[in-house]
């Protein structure tokens, strides 16, 4: 299966009710599975082993009943396994890297402590997220490749580490830049919109 990076849209009040009540982010990544939400609903108002020894009880969480996505939010889109590589021709880099161009792999606000596959959520703001597409809009296919370098990437270890494979059927840097457009495309929509983005590894 591997590492598939996803985004979503989401409006940014409702990225402040899920950063204050992460449970809730399973009703924007997971819409479809009410039970994944009841079940982490429920995690979270366990009570920890000092509120157990205190006799104190767990507080309520905030009221999430109204909680609703508008039109422009819950659209989903994902960038497969290309997203450690397109990661690298924005920064250079495996790891994390200055903002906005880091985005995949760090910043924003982390949602709770929720593993929602490898990590937490995190969320970007509307502006956030504009001044993500604005930066991703200025690099061109060109400047991509002139920043492709297989042997680099190996080495770093830039995931899923198909880039110096050399089969026939192979176009590792096509990979990328079909990613990249949908990226790119993706946050021009939100932009549009004047939404958010959650960012999810699972």
């Amino acid at each position: 299966m591997g590492m598939v990076l996803g985004l979503t849209t989401l409006s940014d009040e409702n990225i402040e009710r899920v950063v204050a009540d992460p449970p809730l982010v399973w009703r924007v990544v997971a819409p479809d599975d009410p039970e994944i939400y009841e079940a982490s609903r429920r995690e979270q108002r366990k009570p920890s082993f000092l509120s157990r020894l205190l006799g104190n009880k767990p507080a309520d969480p905030p009221p999430s009943a109204a909680f609703a996505l508008g039109a422009a939010e819950g659209i989903a889109t994902d960038l497969d396994k290309a997203w450690h590589g397109i990661h690298y021709l924005l920064t250079g880099t495996a790891d994390a890297a200055a903002m906005p161009w880091s985005f995949l792999i760090s910043g924003g606000r982390s949602v709770g402590d929720i593993d929602v596959g490898y990590a937490p959520a995190r969320a970007f703001t509307a502006a956030e997220t504009r001044s993500i597409a604005e930066a991703l809009a200025d690099v061109g296919e060109d400047e991509l490749r002139a920043r492709f370098d297989p042997g680099d990437m190996t080495s770093k270890e830039i995931y899923p580490e198909i880039w110096n494979r050399g089969l026939p059927e192979d176009d590792p840097f096509g990979y990328l830049v079909e990613y990249h457009r949908l990226l790119r495309g993706f946050l021009q929509q939100a932009t549009e919109a004047k939404v958010g983005i959650v960012v999810t590894l699972s």
